[in-house]
């Protein structure tokens, strides 16, 4: 056993692309209803959905639709090819209408939302570095087992840190980059 406690070895391991797990995707390797994400060239499972996981994506999926023009798409549990070893399938993105029109997926988004329980961990720690690498202008994070939103803005692609991190359990926040605002307690009830 490894010092880290794994079985295996990580430079052991062969890592994938994003174009070879299009390709698996498309020889139906995996079964219709496996939630996959492709991190840093491994296959991960994505946590299942609790109803109220599910209530607040919904929740914001309207209020984005409904306050954004025909100039931005919103992107549910859509993937993001964020790198050539990275495709991860956030609860929400917000992307410029012609982002991605010639391409599978886009590469980058203005906001991304993750809801989060289970995957609080992953979604603070792994996910947040892709998303600054890949330059997302702003990150939050729906943190259902505190009660708050936690927004991540100003990316240093090259740390894959965000340099302003502040933490929302009422009143209002506003998405810097699109101008909507969202009414943290009223989305949380």
């Amino acid at each position: 056993m490894s010092v880290s406690g794994q079985l295996i070895d990580p430079s052991w391991q062969r890592r994938l692309t994003a174009d070879e797990y299009h390709r698996m995707i498309d020889a139906a390797v995996f079964d219709e209803d496996e939630h996959l994400e492709l991190l840093e060239g491994v296959i991960v499972a994505m946590s299942p959905q609790g109803a109220r996981h599910a209530l607040v994506i919904e929740r914001l999926n309207r209020i984005l639709l409904r306050s954004l023009g025909d100039e931005f798409r919103v992107r549910p549990q859509l993937p993001l090819t964020l790198s050539n070893d990275s495709e991860p399938e956030p609860d929400l993105a917000v992307v410029a209408a012609g982002s991605a029109d010639d391409a599978p997926h886009p590469r980058t988004a203005l906001l991304v939302i993750e809801v989060a329980t289970e995957s609080l961990a992953r979604d603070r720690g792994p996910k947040a570095l892709l998303y600054a690498r890949a330059d997302v202008s702003e990150y939050w994070i729906v943190n259902l087992v505190d009660g708050c939103i936690e927004v991540h803005r100003d990316p240093d692609v090259a740390s894959g840190r965000y340099r302003t991190q502040t933490t929302h359990t009422g009143a209002t926040i506003t998405a810097s980059a699109l101008a909507v605002t969202i009414d943290v307690g009223e989305l949380l009830r």
